[in-house]
Parts: structure tokens; C-alpha cells; sequence
């Protein structure tokens, strides 16, 4: 296997690196403090930065504007973007927009693209992605209440969702829907743009997480989808495609989480030494002399080395043999470095002690909002479940001459 970084990417993960140093961490208290609304402008001024720098949205295709990098640079530059919350969202490939970018550039009609897909590249709007119910689980995609039921020339939209993230400003959903209740169960949901002024379209909250109501881009909306009608020519691809093409999104959408992941560990482990070494615990010690400290500081490097080799692995195999024959690897990652993230972040709160537990650092906005890692996407229970099965197969096909010689396996 090549890992081999070009020179090139290089420099440019340096320029994102001394950018997010310098011009977006020294945001964050103004981000933990304020709303989106009132950061939104100098949030603007970033973004502009970025474009006149050539940097705008790395992950997206060149011909709608964007960088066109490969999965592999990309996940390098989603892992130093993901040191902050600002990152991805300041340099265009914020989620659920880079999710939603790849499933109208693959399956889009012109129309469509030329509506909704070039001015969400060029930032010039906002999208949302709406799948998660309120009262079925989403660790199994093809349980559905939603309904979009045919009407003429239109489809009339009748469900409950939540954790429709960045709802709060955004111009349109992707909204995933059961079209045909009779059909096989991986074929019964559908993807259809919905206008978010469209009548029947009702953002009810932004969901507090735990105690934290966020808004605007980095909000998480419960909607209602009421006798919500639109023309049948917002359906993404062919009807019934929904969960495939969820399934299509989701293999660089996993290697896109876990890099972010791994950068917000990275910031984790600064911050958890640089308090180390210049918190007083007594005339002449710091924390960083206690034996405890220095194995959770030897822990958490080891412990992100080992998932960033895993991912970074996984990245590669996925550009050289296709999402199917990374299945293992891909619900691997999931929750190997989701693990790991929540350790390392909670290492470094007790480190920082009681100042961790307030926003006086970005530490406990990690906690709060990166728990939910091991639960949205799948939660790790079922990756692990599911990977162990598929491990296990080859056994069971040849267990009973696994049992001769008497339990001495060879």
C-alpha cells in the first residue's frame, strides 16, 4: 500500500493548518457564547478568506467549483479541519451539505443541480438532511414511518423527524421516505428534495443537547412533514433508490467522521498537555509529574495513532477496491475512533478539572456534542454485532471439522 503524501498536499494541509490556528480557534469563545446569527458575519469573512486562498470546499467536484481532492487528501484535511467545530463549515465541506452535494452531483437531474447543487458548492446556501425518527430506531435504516404518497404530479409528505441537522436556515432537505410500503424492505424509501418553505414543512425545535440549544448551521431539528406536497420531479434518483443511495453516501461520509474525529483528538491531547505541564498541584510540581497523567497522555497518543492507521488504511482500500470489499474495515473505524475520541476528550476534561466542565474551553463543547459519535450513523453496538457475524461465517461454514481431533484445533 502507497500512503505516500504529495508534495503539494502537503503544503496545502499546511495553509488549512496555520488557518485554522490562527484565524478560526481564536473564534471559538465567541462561538461557544453566541448564536450563529451573530458570528454568522465574521463566519462570512473566513469563508471568504478561504475561497481567495484557493481552499474552498476540498472535498467537492471541480466542475461545480470545488477542489475535487481524492478520499485519501481529503481525509487528511478533514482530520486538521477537525480540530474545531468552525473548520469544516469555514472551508465548505460541512455536514450534511458535502453528504448532500455527493447525492445530487451522482443522482441530481440537471434541473436539480442547477437549482440546488451550484449555489450549495459555492456556499451561497444550506441544506439539511432528514431521516432520523422520533420514535423508531435509527440503527435500522429500513424502518420507516414517513410516507410519500402520490397525488397527481406530486408527492404529498406526511412524517416526524429529528436530528435533521442544520435544519435552521436551510434552503432544502433531502428527505428519505417510504414511496411503496409493499415493496422488498431495502427498496421502500425514497430520496426527494423538499424546499424548506414549502407549505407543510414545520421546524418545530432546535433539540437541546444536553442543556445546549444550538442554532442556525450547527443546529439539529425535530420537523413535521404535514400533507407537505411537491412535484414528483424532486425524487433523486429512481424511486425506491433511497437506502442504496444512502448506502453510496455513506462509505467516504464514515471515512469523512472518523478523520474529524481524529482532529478533535488531536486537539484534545494539545490542549490536555500543554495544561499538564503549567497546572501547579503543589510548590514546585505540575500535574504533568504525576505517573497518571503521563500514562493517559502515553494512552491517548498510542490509542490515536493506532485508529488514524486504521482509518487512514481503510481510506485507501476504499479508492482501490470499492466500498464492498472495505465492509469489515469501514464498521471498524466507526466505533474504534469513536471510542478512542471519547476517551481522549475525557481524559483531557479531568485533566482541566473544573475549568473542563465549562465553555471557557472548547473541551466540554467536544464532550457534549461528540458523545453522540457512538450512537448517530449506527450505534457501535450494531457495527460490532454485524462485524462479528461477518468474521464469524467462515467458522460456522466449517465448524464441524473445526471439531475433529478432539477440540485440538491444527
Amino acid at each position: 500500500m502507497d500512503f505516500t503524501v504529495s508534495e503539494e498536499t502537503r503544503e496545502m494541509l499546511n495553509l488549512m493548518e496555520q488557518f485554522v490556528r490562527k484565524e478560526l480557534i481564536p473564534m471559538e469563545t465567541a462561538f461557544l457564547t453566541k448564536s450563529f446569527a451573530e458570528i454568522e458575519p465574521e463566519i462570512e469573512k473566513k469563508r471568504k478568506k478561504v475561497r481567495q486562498m484557493g481552499l474552498w470546499a476540498p472535498a467537492q467536484p471541480k466542475d461545480y467549483g470545488g477542489m475535487g481532492l481524492s478520499l485519501m487528501d481529503f481525509a487528511l484535511v478533514s482530520e486538521v479541519l477537525g480540530q474545531t467545530p468552525l473548520g469544516h463549515y469555514v472551508f465548505g465541506c460541512h455536514a450534511p451539505d458535502a453528504g448532500n452535494i455527493e447525492i445530487l452531483y451522482d443522482h441530481g437531474t440537471p434541473e436539480q443541480k442547477k437549482k440546488w447543487l451550484e449555489p450549495l458548492v459555492k456556499g451561497e446556501i444550506r441544506s439539511c438532511f432528514s431521516m432520523t425518527e422520533v420514535e423508531l430506531p435509527g440503527s435500522n435504516p429500513v424502518m420507516m414511518d414517513t410516507t410519500a404518497v402520490k397525488n397527481g404530479s406530486d408527492y404529498v409528505i406526511n412524517g416526524q423527524k429529528w436530528y435533521t441537522t442544520a435544519a435552521d436556515g436551510a434552503a432544502f432537505a433531502i428527505v428519505m421516505a417510504v414511496t411503496d410500503p409493499d415493496a422488498a424492505p431495502h427498496s421502500q424509501a425514497s430520496m426527494i428534495i423538499v424546499p424548506t418553505g414549502t407549505p407543510g414543512f414545520d421546524l418545530v425545535r432546535n433539540i437541546a443537547v444536553m442543556g445546549h440549544t444550538e442554532d442556525g448551521a450547527f443546529s439539529h431539528g425535530e420537523v413535521l412533514y404535514h400533507s407537505c406536497r411537491v412535484p414528483q420531479s424532486n425524487l433523486l434518483g429512481p424511486e425506491g433508490a433511497g437506502f442504496r443511495i444512502a448506502q453510496e453516501r455513506l462509505a467516504p461520509g464514515r471515512i469523512h467522521h472518523t478523520m474529524r474525529w481524529l482532529g478533535i483528538c488531536r486537539r484534545a491531547l494539545d490542549l490536555m498537555c500543554k495544561r499538564a505541564v503549567t497546572r501547579p498541584i503543589a510548590p514546585g510540581k505540575v500535574l504533568a509529574d504525576k505517573d497518571i497523567i503521563q500514562a493517559w497522555i502515553a494512552e491517548s497518543a498510542a490509542e490515536i495513532a493506532a485508529a488514524r492507521a486504521l482509518t487512514i488504511e481503510t481510506a485507501w482500500k476504499i479508492e482501490n477496491f470499492g466500498f464492498k470489499e472495505v465492509r469489515e474495515e469501514i464498521s471498524m473505524i466507526k466505533f474504534v475512533v469513536a471510542n478512542v475520541m471519547q476517551r481522549v476528550v475525557d481524559r483531557a476534561l479531568q485533566v482541566y478539572g473544573g475549568l473542563g466542565m465549562t465553555d471557557d474551553t472548547i473541551i466540554a463543547f467536544f464532550y457534549r456534542q461528540e458523545r453522540a459519535a457512538r450512537i448517530y450513523d449506527g450505534a457501535d453496538e450494531v457495527h460490532k454485532l454485524s462485524l462479528a457475524r461477518r468474521i464469524l461465517k467462515p467458522y460456522r461454514a466449517k465448524a464441524d471439522e473445526l471439531k475433529e481431533g478432539n477440540g485440538v484445533f491444527r
